[in-house]
């Protein structure tokens, strides 16, 4: 069954490290935002992978955004099943290929939290970065992929894949030229090195701008990749960055 978060109120973390709550911002899904430094070069949006929750990918900001210079939002996944422990963004039928009922319903809620990031901060889709880890990157893929959405300006895609949905397909002709970084371990024992390669292939192939990383990791984000990861987004997100 589909938990629905409300919107509780956005929970920050400051410069200083302390956390503090305003007042409550409509939106289906509940999620963390790391304020930048100043004004803001960019909004990065990062989605959680299986069994966790909004904090899991909140450090990462720290190491790939040391300066501050960008908007971080990481929201909470919808679902949780029994006896998960963890929130998921869809049911898994098949590694690869995720239950079309709740892919739907957490990739338009992604959707419509997306659009009021972009109207509350004011920054603009061509200056938003979608990135993940494991099912957070195939929602990262399934939101900048997606026609009928606005072209961002890039993917962090964290051991994950492009997912396969009855009635889905990446519109890639419309967006030749985005950058993607993709990083993912060849002793993946969850997700399969493969589905990594595949979309490095499929991207480069439609036009996309892939970097492409791997390594002999597991089913986890491999800090060896950090420093490359931090280097494209810096570039993803330069002031004055030609859009995709």
């Amino acid at each position: 069954m589909l938990a629905r978060c409300s919107g509780v109120g956005r929970e920050l973390t400051g410069s200083d490290g302390a956390n503090r709550r305003e007042p409550a911002f409509v939106s289906a899904l509940v999620y963390r935002e790391r304020p930048p430094a100043g004004e803001p070069d960019g909004l990065l949006v990062l989605h959680h992978g299986r069994g966790t929750d909004e904090n899991d990918l909140l450090p990462l900001a720290e190491v790939i955004d040391p300066r501050r210079r960008l908007h971080v939002v990481t929201p909470r996944a919808p679902l949780m099943p029994a006896g998960a422990g963890g929130y998921h963004w869809y049911l898994v039928p098949q590694v690869g290929a995720p239950d079309p009922d709740t892919f739907y319903t957490a990739a338009a809620q992604l959707a419509e939290l997306h659009d009021e990031l972009w109207a509350q901060t004011g920054i603009a889709p061509a200056r938003t970065v979608l990135g993940g880890f494991s099912m957070g990157t195939a929602m990262s893929y399934a939101l900048a992929l997606d026609g009928a959405r606005p072209v961002p300006a890039g993917v962090l895609a964290f051991s994950g894949f492009i997912p396969t949905v009855p009635g889905w397909e990446p519109a890639l002709a419309s967006r030749a030229g985005m950058p993607v970084f993709i990083a993912h371990g060849r002793l993946d024992a969850v997700i399969d090195v493969g589905f990594a390669r595949e979309a490095s292939k499929r991207l480069s192939a439609a036009g996309l701008r892939v970097e492409y990383h791997e390594s002999d990791a597991g089913h986890h984000i491999d800090p060896r990749e950090l420093p490359a990861a931090a280097d494209w987004l810096a570039r993803a997100l330069a002031p004055g960055a030609a859009p995709p």
